[in-house]
């Protein structure tokens, strides 16, 4: 409820809502977990709260809407700026945040129509890298951000890594700002700057350059 997303959702912009499956479970001790069949560590989610989870949470969606499921998972494609603009254009995103070995697959096949994940690596359950998602995509919304332009120059934008970025005083204890961009000459600066981004690419992320 901070920052980007805090002002999104006071203006009107977004909706963010948190629902609990623990409050669907049908069992007196609000069990969502069982073991899984053929043996293995871990616990795995169970179909009937996330079931009912999911059908409250669609029933409240008008059906002409454009929605996108998706569960958040060390099996999906990783997430990038290219997938949050192509998330931005839906009216509605409901990410399941699953949690121990996972959800039972029989609600991936029948309702999810899409697993992401955040990195290569594990986390205890979806919801920080739901968070993570959501910030991403919010900032790409018209009127999330103050700056209109700011989403503009953000790294991975146009496919590059954006420059380093100064600001006053322009020499502190003798680290001294480019004298370029205290020269004035807006087309040069430009030009610096585009340089700078493919350098900061180049040495960082030349992948995205093969791309």
């Amino acid at each position: 409820g901070e920052s980007i997303i805090g002002r999104a959702q006071k203006n009107g912009i977004i909706n963010v809502e948190c629902i609990d499956i623990r409050d669907f479970t049908e069992d007196k001790h609000r069990k969502t977990d069982d073991t899984p069949f053929g043996g293995g560590m871990g616990m795995v989610m169970t179909c009937q709260p996330i079931f009912d989870c999911y059908k409250s949470v669609r029933e409240s969606i008008p059906e002409q809407s454009k929605t996108r499921v998706i569960y958040m998972s060390p099996k999906g494609r990783i997430f990038n700026h290219d997938i949050a603009k192509e998330l931005s254009e839906y009216d509605n995103l409901i990410f399941l945040c699953g949690h121990y070995e996972g959800v039972d697959q029989r609600l991936i096949d029948e309702y999810i129509d899409e697993e992401i994940s955040i990195g290569d690596f594990v986390l205890t359950g979806g919801e920080m890298p739901a968070a993570i998602m959501t910030d991403a995509i919010v900032r790409l919304l018209p009127g999330a951000m103050g700056d209109e332009t700011s989403a503009l120059s953000d790294s991975f934008q146009d496919g590059l890594l954006e420059p380093g970025v100064y600001t006053r005083p322009a020499d502190y204890k003798g680290w001294k700002v480019p004298e370029i961009l205290l020269s004035g000459h807006q087309a040069k600066i430009e030009e610096w700057l585009y340089e700078e981004s493919v350098r900061h690419t180049m040495e960082r992320r030349p992948d995205l350059l093969e791309e």
